[in-house]
C-alpha cells in the first residue's frame, strides 16, 4: 500500500491526498450556509489512475467526513463516490443531509465560474 498522507486545504474548498508531496487525489467540496448551518456540498472525489485500487478514496472520504462532522459542519453528498461511501458507514447519517434543488442551483453557480476559465 503506498504510504500517503492527508491534509484539509481550506484555500481550495478541498480535501487531498499526497504522496512524496505531491497531490494525488482530492475530495472537492463547496461551503455552504443553510440558514446558520454550515455544509460542505462535496462534489467530485477523484485519485489519479496510477493509485486507483489502493483504497486511498476511501480513505480521503473518511478523513475528510471526519473533520466536517468534527468542526460541526454537515455534509451533502453530490458526489457519486461520497454518496456510496455514506451508504457503507452510517455513522455519517446525523450529519448527512440529502442535497436540495437549493443545494444545486448553488453549485451550478459556484462552478460556473470555473467552468468558463
Amino acid at each position: 500500500m503506498t504510504d500517503a498522507t492527508f491534509r484539509h486545504n481550506v484555500d481550495r474548498e478541498r480535501f487531498e491526498v499526497l504522496v512524496d508531496g505531491h497531490v494525488i487525489g482530492k475530495a472537492a467540496y463547496k461551503a455552504y450556509d443553510d440558514a446558520g448551518s454550515p455544509q460542505r456540498i462535496f462534489y467530485h472525489t477523484v485519485i489519479n489512475d496510477e493509485f486507483s485500487g489502493q483504497g486511498l478514496a476511501g480513505r480521503l472520504a473518511d478523513v475528510a467526513l471526519k473533520e466536517t462532522v468534527g468542526e460541526g459542519v454537515g455534509i451533502v453528498p453530490v458526489c457519486p463516490f461520497i454518496k456510496k461511501f455514506l451508504t457503507k458507514h452510517p455513522e455519517y447519517a446525523a450529519n448527512t443531509t440529502a442535497p436540495t434543488l437549493a443545494h444545486l442551483e448553488y453549485l451550478n453557480a459556484a462552478l460556473a465560474p470555473a467552468a468558463r476559465s
